[in-house]
């Protein structure tokens, strides 16, 4: 059993009452897990899974794949003001989506998750533009090692739409939104 602190991605069905939940985690890095009977509703798991959640998780390592047994959550900060408006909700998906794009599964990178930590807790309170959209793309491509804002002058979403083949398709319309 491993337990650290993780940022609830996204979450799609498995079967019809188990989840597999994605995390963006504190020391195990971007992980996936298996929530066995998180759709049932007297499930231990109630209320602890949704978008963009913070938590304290519990897993169980698989030897045999890439997904690890859920075992334990407890709600650390659900991020509610993150929901309140649509541009806010826009915002966090984007990040989401970019950082799904920019990571191995299961590579520990603290970094990672301190950023979008703290681009959520900015976002829990304050509605996005297009300064805090384009500073969370730069410390992302400062930490993939592709940008280094002092020596380049380049565009960092184009040095990690270079790294990676491509950048979510959902920021052509969050920068419209914001300007």
């Amino acid at each position: 059993m491993e337990s650290t602190t993780g940022i609830l991605l996204r979450k799609r069905k498995l079967s019809d009452t188990s989840l597999i939940i994605s995390w963006c985690t504190e020391s195990l890095g971007c992980i996936q897990t298996v929530a066995k009977g998180a759709r049932r509703a007297k499930s231990p798991f109630a209320g602890k899974l949704d978008l963009f959640f913070e938590a304290e998780i519990q897993i169980s390592r698989s030897k045999r794949s890439n997904l690890h047994a859920l075992t334990e959550v407890a709600l650390r900060n659900p991020f509610g003001g993150i929901r309140e408006n649509f541009r806010r909700t826009q915002a966090a998906s984007y990040f989401v989506e970019l950082i799904e794009i920019c990571t191995e599964s299961d590579h520990h990178e603290p970094e990672l998750f301190a950023l979008l930590r703290r681009a959520f807790a900015y976002l829990n309170t304050t509605d996005p533009n297009l300064r805090a959209v384009l500073h969370f793309e730069t410390e992302l491509a400062r930490i993939a090692g592709v940008h280094d804002a002092r020596m380049l002058k380049s565009d960092p979403a184009l040095a990690l739409a270079n790294l990676f083949g491509r950048l979510p398709s959902s920021r052509a319309a969050l920068l419209k939104a914001l300007q």
